[in-house]
C-alpha cells in the first residue's frame, strides 16, 4: 500500500540509479526514437485497489484513463475541495505506478478529496504528466462531483507538472505546489553538463561529451577524484576547491548547508553515467548548452587569472536550434513564470540532485511577467532531495489554502537576494526539524 508522509522521498532515494540515466539528459537519441516500436508501457490493475487508512471514512476509485492509472479518495465529510498529487520521476520500466502523496493523511482527516495518476509513460516526460493530471480532473468531475477548488501539488518532476500545468491550463486550478521541483527546466541539465565538464577541465583532461562507458566510471573518474582531492570529496586540492566554488554558485550561490551539501552530492554528481547524444524525449536535438556560460569561483565578477583560464579552455556545447521549444509542451516544457493562481514551493537548501538554483531561476521568471504577488517560495535547511517533514508539507499546503480562500498571502523566503541568501540563518523560517548532517548539522538559533 502506498501513502505516508515520506513515500515520495523514499521512492526517489530507491530510484536514484535509475534517475541518473535520465536526468543527466545524455541517455537518449533521436534515431532510436524514431526507429524504435513506442514501448509497451501498462498498469497493473491489481495493484490499484487501496484502503482507507484507520479511523478513516472514504469512498475509493481505482482504474485505467487514457492509458494511466489512477487513484480517488473522498471523504463522506468532503469539504468540496480537490488536490491533484504530481509524482515524480520513476525511471524508465515499462509498468506504470501510482502513488498516494504525502499529504493523503492529513487531506482524508481534514475532508480533502485528493486523486493521483501514474501517467501514460515513465521517463522524464513532462508534458504526458501534465495531459494525464488535467484529465484526471475531469475524470473527478463524472466519478464524484465538480469540486469547489482544485489544488495541484507535486514534487520533483511532479513539480515541474505542476508548474507547467498551471500555464497550459490557467482556469483548471486554484492554486499549485510543487515542491523540490525542476522550475528551471532545461536549467537542470546544463547544471549537469557544467559539473561534468568543468571536473574534467580542471583535472587537467581533454573534456568529452558525450562521454564514454565504461571509461568514464573506470578510467576518468578515479582520475579526477585522485587529482582534485587527497581524499574526495574531501582534503580538496586548488583545482578541487576552484570545483567545489563553481558549483556552489551555479546551484544557488553563497548559502548555508552548503559544505555538508558537497560532501553529499560531489560522488553522485561525478557518477553520473554520462552516455549518450544530449538528447531528450520527445526532442528532436541537443538540449544541452554551456556556450554562454561564464563560470567563476567567487562572487567578484571580474575574471581571475584561475577563473579566464577556465572559461577559455572549457569544451563548449551549443543547443540544437530545435532541441528546446520556447512555449507549449513539446519536448521538455519551458517555464515561462505566466502564473495567474497562487504559488507556493519548497526547496531544499542543500539539494544538488536538482538544486536551489532552479527556484531562483523560476522567480525570476515570474518577476519578467510581473507576477511576483502570486509566488511564495520557502527555503529548507536539508540536503537531500525532496527532504521535507510532514508539519513543512502540511503547513506550506495550508498556507496555500488560505491564501487562495481568504486572500491572506503567507510569509516566505527571498531567494534572489544574495546577501540574504547567504545569511547563516536563512531558511530557519520554515524548518521544522534539525537534519542529522553530521559535523556540519547546524541548527537554526
Amino acid at each position: 500500500m502506498n501513502g505516508g508522509s515520506g513515500e515520495e522521498v523514499s521512492v526517489m532515494r530507491r530510484l536514484v540509479h535509475a534517475v541518473i540515466a535520465l536526468l543527466l539528459v545524455l541517455p537518449f537519441t533521436v534515431g532510436s526514437a524514431v526507429a524504435e516500436s513506442p514501448p509497451a508501457w501498462f498498469v497493473d490493475e491489481s495493484k490499484l485497489p487501496f484502503a482507507a487508512l484507520p479511523g478513516t471514512d472514504t469512498a475509493r476509485y481505482w482504474g485505467v484513463h487514457g492509458g494511466a492509472g489512477y487513484r480517488v479518495e473522498v471523504p463522506r465529510d468532503w469539504n468540496g475541495r480537490l488536490v491533484l498529487w504530481a509524482h515524480g520521476y520513476r525511471g524508465e520500466g515499462l509498468e506504470l505506478t501510482v502513488d498516494n502523496g504525502p499529504l493523503r493523511p492529513w487531506l482524508v482527516t481534514h475532508g480533502y478529496a485528493w486523486a493521483a495518476s501514474s501517467y501514460a509513460s515513465n521517463g522524464y516526460d513532462v508534458a504526458q504528466g501534465v495531459k494525464d493530471t488535467h484529465a484526471l480532473a475531469q475524470l473527478f468531475d463524472g466519478l464524484v462531483a465538480h469540486p469547489s477548488k482544485t489544488y495541484l501539488v507535486g514534487a520533483s518532476m511532479g513539480g515541474h507538472i505542476t508548474a507547467a500545468s498551471i500555464e497550459q491550463y490557467p482556469r483548471a486550478y486554484d492554486g499549485a505546489m510543487p515542491v523540490c521541483g525542476v522550475l528551471g527546466d532545461h536549467e537542470l541539465f546544463d547544471f549537469f553538463l557544467d559539473y561534468t565538464l568543468v571536473a574534467q577541465n580542471l583535472a587537467g583532461l581533454d573534456e568529452q561529451f558525450p562521454v564514454q562507458e565504461p571509461a568514464w566510471s573506470s578510467s576518468t573518474v578515479p582520475t579526477i577524484t585522485s587529482t582534485l582531492a587527497a581524499a574526495w570529496p574531501n582534503g580538496l586540492t586548488t583545482a578541487g576547491e576552484h570545483l567545489k566554488a563553481m558549483t556552489e554558485l551555479r546551484s544557488g550561490g553563497i548559502r548555508p548547508m552548503y559544505d555538508a551539501a558537497w560532501v553529499s552530492w560531489a560522488s553522485f554528481l561525478l557518477g553520473l553515467p554520462a552516455q549518450g547524444d544530449g538528447t531528450m524525449p520527445r526532442s528532436p536535438g541537443i538540449v544541452v548548452d554551456n556556450t554562454d556560460a561564464v563560470y567563476q569561483f567567487d562572487t567578484d565578477p571580474a575574471l581571475s587569472a584561475d577563473e579566464q583560464a577556465l572559461n577559455d579552455t572549457v569544451l563548449r556545447v551549443a543547443q540544437d536550434p530545435q532541441g528546446r521549444v520556447d512555449r507549449g509542451m513539446a519536448n521538455v516544457p519551458v517555464l515561462d513564470g505566466r502564473i495567474t493562481v497562487p504559488v507556493l514551493t519548497m526547496h531544499d537548501l542543500g539539494d544538488l540532485f536538482v538544486p536551489f538554483s532552479m527556484e531562483q531561476i523560476y522567480a525570476q521568471r515570474v518577476a519578467a511577467q510581473g507576477r511576483s504577488g502570486l509566488l511564495v517560495q520557502r527555503a529548507i535547511r536539508g540536503v537531500g532531495h525532496c527532504d521535507f517533514t510532514a508539519a513543512e508539507f502540511t503547513t506550506g499546503f495550508t498556507d496555500l489554502v488560505r491564501w487562495v480562500e481568504q486572500g491572506v498571502r503567507p510569509a516566505g523566503d527571498t531567494v534572489l537576494d544574495r546577501t540574504a541568501v547567504a545569511a547563516p540563518a536563512y531558511g530557519c523560517a520554515f524548518t521544522t526539524a534539525t537534519r542529522p548532517l553530521g559535523p556540519f548539522t547546524a541548527p537554526c538559533p
